[in-house]
């Protein structure tokens, strides 16, 4: 079945059930003390540091704003990881409003790569609501870099040899560097590189591929979505990049 890499959101839902954090929520648990260092180096820091570093590490200039992400993050409800985020990209996905088998199949064969809990899967059983902005280290300590020397390997393995669809954000190909064939899309709407509407087509082509149980890039290929055009393919060693043009 085809593999998509896909962003997180800045935002996230609050709320969840009460279920400790443990290796069995997450895909590779044989990595959960990788997880788990980081995450007692975000809790220690939230613990140690001024409200001037935590405005900037959780991005938000108002200090009331960030008061509750102040909490221990060992102690906050859980919710499944495609649920828990709120950006464009997921409300264009509109995971809720699926058929079983469509959140099955993005549950299974969608990898999203949070700033702090790093590669999951898109159905795994749940992480908090917490707060940790894009590119900000904890301390002197990047996640990202972290990530990636310990699990590129288990992805690798995972992604084996079948070509992919990578959907993420620039930024986040620093967690992951393919070693396989992958196919990256870019968006254009009157020649123009777009930014807030690539995140809301890359959700709806989630939403399609779901929807239409794709399995390979070659059947992607073949799918058709509303107000998307292929306008170029360009090849590169590994890298396929589908450029779309937008239509009214």
């Amino acid at each position: 079945m085809l593999k998509i890499l896909f962003s997180p959101a800045e935002a996230k839902k609050s709320g969840g059930i009460d279920k400790e954090i443990a290796s069995n929520s997450f895909i590779f648990p044989e990595l959960f003390k990788y997880r788990k260092e980081l995450i007692d180096r975000y809790k220690l820091f939230i613990q140690t540091s001024s409200d001037e570093k935590l405005s900037k590490l959780f991005g938000i200039k108002d200090i009331k704003k960030f008061e509750k992400y102040k909490t221990d993050i060992y102690t906050l409800e859980l919710m499944k990881v495609i649920q828990r985020y709120d950006g464009v990209a997921f409300d264009y996905l509109d995971y809720d409003s699926l058929k079983k088998e469509e959140k099955e199949y993005i549950d299974t064969n969608t990898i999203i790569f949070s700033n702090l809990f790093g590669p999951l899967l898109a159905g795994d059983v749940g992480i908090p609501e917490y707060k940790l902005k894009q590119g900000e280290k904890i301390g002197d300590f990047a996640p990202e870099l972290f990530y990636k020397k310990y699990f590129s390997p288990s992805l690798d393995a995972m992604l084996g040899d079948e070509p992919y669809l990578d959907l993420r954000a620039g930024f986040y190909h620093k967690f992951y560097k393919p070693n396989s064939q992958y196919t990256t899309l870019k968006f254009l709407k009157n020649n123009k590189v777009v930014s807030h509407w690539a995140k809301a087509y890359r959700g709806l082509v989630l939403k399609a591929i779901a929807q239409n149980k794709i399995e390979s890039i070659d059947e992607f290929m073949q799918m058709e979505m509303e107000n998307l055009s292929v306008k170029e393919i360009i090849k590169k060693a590994l890298h396929t990049e589908i450029v779309f043009d937008i239509g009214l």
